[in-house]
């Protein structure tokens, strides 16, 4: 049987392993893919550590994908070989649950999540259903357009569905893997963009980008300068901090949104009356369309700054990612 190279978890913590295995087959709904990119994501630890209900090893982490179709499950699929494809976080949908019935197929109740439920992309082949690709223009490289797909998706469906307006004050806090390419997408988007970052190492990289002023959070209190900004209509923390959040809030403007693309591990403390006093609300955000996202990174010149690795160096490319040692996205270049 042919065989295939992938780099598997075994169990919770346990080392990221190259192994072989069978080059499995596509089912009726079904394609397979030859990957040619796949983005390392903050996502993948919780893969690695296990953090996911029901996970079972071992399992192949990755759900920034980009490959091209291989082979059809059946020849009615909608897609053809030879077609370059994307997957992102959401693997599938069952099609039949109250949340799918409305349309909102990332909330389904028997949700595939790629590289959790599913074998991912740190793989040389996978499989995908067929109802979650996107198509991948000749215009991106695979290796460009993988971080699209999950950091790119996320910031900027959170940007577009903020209620933020062109012209409105709008944070992007931290400027790594997801802020970097936050920063682009609002100030494509005509909102007044500015960076919260700590230490000023990082402000040339924010006004090379775009970024119409730039807060150093260890040179004073971020939160009294964006109120002397008039307050923030929206804050976008994209740096897992929960203690960094919590100081930012009171520098919404009334009626603003903190809106949280991050993973922090430490609690948030925030004052009530922060919320009350100015009508001010925190959410989070996991969502967004694959398409919209490579559609206005084309049309505008969003990229995505990766740093590309081989696939037997995945565990290196990990722990850049985790360390925030790598520039900015890291991404295995498969074939």
């Amino acid at each position: 049987m042919p065989l295939m190279k992938v780099i598997q978890v075994d169990s919770p913590g346990a080392e990221f392993k190259l192994v072989h295995r069978e080059i499995p087959e596509p089912a009726a709904n079904e394609v397979r893919i030859k990957v040619e990119a796949c983005g390392v994501c903050h996502g993948d630890a919780i893969a690695k550590e296990g953090h996911f209900p029901g996970l079972k090893y071992p399992r192949v982490p990755g759900h920034e994908v980009v490959g091209t179709i291989e082979k059809l499950g059946s020849p009615d699929v909608g897609w053809k070989l030879g077609q370059r494809v994307g997957v992102g976080w959401h693997g599938g949908h069952c099609g039949c649950c109250a949340p799918c019935r409305s349309g909102d197929f990332g909330a389904c109740e028997k949700a595939l999540t790629t590289g959790l439920s599913i074998d991912g992309g740190y793989a040389e082949r996978m499989i995908a259903r067929a109802d979650v690709l996107s198509s991948i223009p000749d215009e991106l490289t695979s290796a460009a357009a993988a971080p699209l797909l999950c950091a790119g998706r996320t910031t900027f469906g959170a940007l577009q569905c903020s209620g933020a307006r062109p012209g409105d004050l709008v944070v992007i806090h931290g400027l790594g893997g997801l802020g970097h390419l936050a920063l682009q997408f609002a100030v494509k988007s005509g909102y007044h963009t500015v960076v919260v970052s700590r230490g000023k190492e990082k402000e040339a990289l924010a006004r090379q980008l775009g970024a119409h002023g730039f807060l150093d959070a260890t040179a004073g209190n971020p939160a009294e300068e964006l109120k002397k900004l008039g307050g923030a209509r929206v804050i976008l923390c994209t740096a897992p901090s929960g203690k960094a959040i919590s100081g930012l809030v009171g520098g919404l403007a009334r009626d603003g949104r903190l809106i949280i693309v991050s993973g922090a591990s430490d609690m948030m403390q925030i004052p009530p009356m922060l919320l009350l006093g100015g009508r001010r609300s925190i959410s989070g955000w996991v969502g967004g369309s694959i398409d919209d996202t490579i559609r206005f990174s084309l049309r505008f010149g969003v990229k995505a700054m990766i740093e590309t690795f081989p696939l037997e160096r995945a565990a290196e490319a990990y722990e850049k990612m985790m360390t925030a040692k790598v520039h900015f996205r890291a991404v295995l270049q498969i074939s």
